[in-house]
């Protein structure tokens, strides 16, 4: 996934708006004007921060190596996923899916 698939997929998500309230590096993700997903444009290799539940956040650090504790956000909350080819689409797109729903839900 590169960083056009990544916007696309991320806007592709209902109420889903970009923004970049860091800098013109820095692309925001939000729905109902909550962050659920940030990405550094011009990072190499790609990686992304998605909100996380706690305990799955931690499992999921445990179970991968691409996924860290979220980089420059609150670390029980956030994950860093990083687009090495370790993990497939389908896992980087349910990784944005959850964080998408669980801020969606919180209105």
């Amino acid at each position: 996934m590169n960083i056009e698939e990544l916007r696309e997929y991320a806007l592709s998500l209902a109420g889903a708006e970009e923004c970049m309230p860091f800098g013109d590096e820095v692309l925001v993700f939000k729905v109902n004007g909550k962050m659920f997903m940030s990405t550094g444009i011009y990072r190499s290799p790609l990686q992304f921060n998605v909100k996380c539940d706690p305990d799955k956040a931690i499992e999921l650090r445990e179970q991968y190596e691409s996924v860290l504790p979220g980089y420059h956000m609150n670390k029980k909350h956030w994950n860093t996923i990083i687009i090495d080819g370790k993990l497939s689409k389908k896992q980087l797109k349910q990784m944005i899916d959850g964080s998408y729903l669980l801020v969606a839900k919180k209105r």
